[in-house]
């Protein structure tokens, strides 16, 4: 059918300023006190183990099933607390040594407020590990993020996560502390932050302090979902906007520096509910969702025609790896990281 979406646009509303403040100073005190592990190392002891092919709920209805798909372990499948939203992989960063997946969770709250988490999974042997994103202020003193974090891209060493109303924060993986070098124990399950002369982070042994910031320039633009185009000569960051019943929803491109803050080119995606926007070899791939219930659509912009491709129950972010489109889905016991070919 023909193309109804993908119109370009004014590219100026999504400029973005830098605002590191402080944050660079903070993280590299927490470093120099923790001290720095790699990604390779962190899966090296991963904690936890997904299932290939697990939690088949969250296939739904689709024909052709996903190429492959790994589903997290029963207690995130099951947990309310905790929503799975971005995704990316290592081929984005291209510095890591292994195959591994990167997925951003949101803390649902009952009580209290958790923060942002991400899972490094390794496709291999399916053993995964959380990690908590903390702000770290200049003494060292560090604290929860409170944001949806429906986005994540690697890029080198860098973790760029979507902040809603306010653009991107970025995480240097270089400062992923592993608290068991600084003390015997994980702390109080309970706690974050340092308290009696330890560090605590929710029980969790990872933690990766926000390095820098870009904030929009104007009020109004919203900061949904993050991927990176690696298919030309020169890589780029994409970002765009979810809304939920409305077809205006932005995406946009960057050069990976952000130099200028202005965007190299923006569009209108002319269709509700995206979740997570990729542009690969000239084609726009969009991730619609359809609710807990229902299949999402992956949505297919090429040579001026739109394509309808089935997609699980509620898909999120992407990324490619292994040449393949990649997401992942966030309701409860169908939380999966799937791959379909582009």
């Amino acid at each position: 059918m023909a193309d109804a979406g993908m119109v370009p646009t004014d590219k100026s509303p999504y400029a973005l300023n830098r605002a590191s403040g402080d944050l660079a100073e903070g993280a590299q005190k927490l470093a120099e006190e923790i001290g720095s592990t790699s990604v390779e190392a962190l899966l090296a002891t991963a904690n936890r183990t997904g299932r290939n092919k697990g939690a088949p709920g969250a296939i739904g209805d689709m024909r052709p099933k996903p190429a492959a798909w790994y589903a997290f372990d029963d207690k995130d499948q099951d947990t309310a607390d905790w929503y799975p939203q971005g995704l990316t992989c290592g081929e984005d960063s291209g510095e890591i040594g292994v195959p591994v997946f990167v997925a951003s969770w949101y803390f649902k709250p009952q009580v209290g407020e958790r923060g942002i988490r991400v899972s490094f999974l390794s496709p291999r042997t399916l053993r995964y590990q959380h990690a908590l994103l903390v702000e770290a202020a200049q003494d060292g003193s560090y604290a929860p993020i409170d944001i949806h974090a429906g986005g994540i891209a690697l890029h080198g060493d860098l973790l760029y996560v979507a902040d809603t109303a306010n653009g991107l924060r970025v995480f240097d993986l270089n400062h992923l502390l592993d608290l068991r070098t600084a003390q015997n124990d994980l702390g109080d399950p309970t706690r974050v932050g340092r308290h009696g002369g330890k560090f605590h982070a929710f029980g969790y042994r990872y933690i990766v302090p926000q390095t820098d910031a870009w904030q929009v320039a104007q009020a109004g633009p919203k900061f949904s979902f993050v991927s990176i185009d690696r298919s030309g000569a020169t890589p780029q960051l994409i970002t765009g906007e979810y809304r939920e019943n409305d077809p205006g929803g932005w995406v946009a491109r960057w050069d990976l520096d952000l130099a200028g803050g202005e965007p190299n080119d923006a569009f209108v995606m002319g269709h509700p509910k995206i979740q997570g926007a990729i542009s690969w070899n000239g084609t726009w791939y969009l991730s619609q969702a359809a609710g807990s219930t229902a299949n999402g659509k992956l949505l297919v912009h090429a040579d001026g025609e739109l394509l309808t491709r089935p997609f699980p129950i509620g898909p999120e972010d992407l990324t490619v790896q292994g040449g393949k489109l990649w997401s992942v889905t966030e309701f409860r016991n169908k939380r999966v990281i799937f791959g379909v070919s582009l």
